[in-house]
């Protein structure tokens, strides 16, 4: 930590209204030795009992004119994770609005999954509005693949469905239960038990169904990982690489709108590009805290 402290942010992500989203801490670090201390950083997480934290150090070996990168880790309050969206959105909003330049508008993060980037972009097609004076972020993130469940990994959640109609289950190679539901209403109306949810094989369960027509939505999802020190992940943009290819194979669409239904709830605008294997994660952030860490 420097003299004056590490300045950080809460920011909350996939929503353009304070208090909605996912909030996340995002943490500027000037000291290379802190962004070396896991256990410092693990302990700031655990401070501020988010889904996330992120913590960002500006690489200066570019050369002049480069594109900004910077190192970004994201820590939950119990664990490091390998991928977040909602703190990367996060992280660029606070970058875009508070560190960098107005001309800005690309960032390269250098992560534990390679490089992601990060854009300003026009409003999406479809919300309708023109975007004048909003900033919507373009995430660049991979595909997460589905692979076939082994019947022993079905998960044992009764009292958490308490009888919605099951359409299928998967599993991620990033270790995720997908839980397809008939509707999105489904998914909304879940009453998690989170002490099954937790007995459960996989680090966290996804549950997602098809929303209502004229909605304007894709479909829904909710996503529990209590095993990662959060019962309910508000909004997970991590979630919709996996989502992505699923329901864009199911739909036959390679533009989706998503709702993450929890009690905050956020919006995702997605694109998949198969060819590369990437999904283009879009939203909008708002901060609504700043301040010092003086620890």
């Amino acid at each position: 930590m420097g003299k004056d402290g590490t300045k950080y942010a809460v920011v909350d992500a996939f929503t353009a209204e304070p208090f909605k989203g996912n909030p996340a801490a995002v943490c500027l670090l000037e000291d290379a030795s802190k962004a070396a201390d896991e256990r410092w950083m693990q302990s700031v997480a655990a401070e501020f009992n988010l889904s996330e934290t992120a913590f960002l150090l500006r690489d200066d070996s570019s050369a002049a004119g480069a594109v900004p990168r910077f190192q970004l880790r994201w820590f939950t309050p119990a664990t490091e994770v390998d991928l977040c969206g909602h703190a990367t959105l996060a992280s660029a909003h606070f970058l875009f609005t508070s560190v960098l330049a107005e001309h800005e508008a690309l960032i390269e993060f250098s992560t534990k999954s390679g490089i992601l980037t990060a854009k300003r972009v026009p409003a999406p097609e479809s919300t309708g509005v023109s975007g004048e004076g909003k900033l919507f972020i373009e995430l660049d993130f991979p595909v997460i693949d589905l692979v076939d469940c082994h019947p022993s990994e079905l998960p044992s959640i009764p009292e958490t469905l308490n009888g919605a109609s099951i359409i299928s289950v998967h599993k991620s190679t990033g270790d995720l239960i997908v839980v397809e539901l008939s509707s999105g209403k489904e998914v909304a109306d879940i009453t998690p038990n989170i002490h099954e949810i937790k007995m459960c094989s996989g680090s966290g369960i996804i549950v997602t169904g098809p929303a209502a027509a004229g909605s304007g939505y894709d479909f829904f999802t909710r996503f529990f990982c209590p095993k990662f020190g959060i019962d309910e992940d508000p909004v997970c943009g991590s979630a919709h690489c996996v989502l992505a290819p699923y329901w864009g194979g199911k739909l036959g669409k390679h533009k989706l709108t998503a709702f993450q239904a929890s009690s905050r709830s956020g919006t995702l605008y997605l694109e998949l590009e198969a060819a590369r294997r990437r999904v283009r994660i879009q939203g909008e952030a708002v901060s609504v805290m700043t301040g010092t860490l003086l620890a």
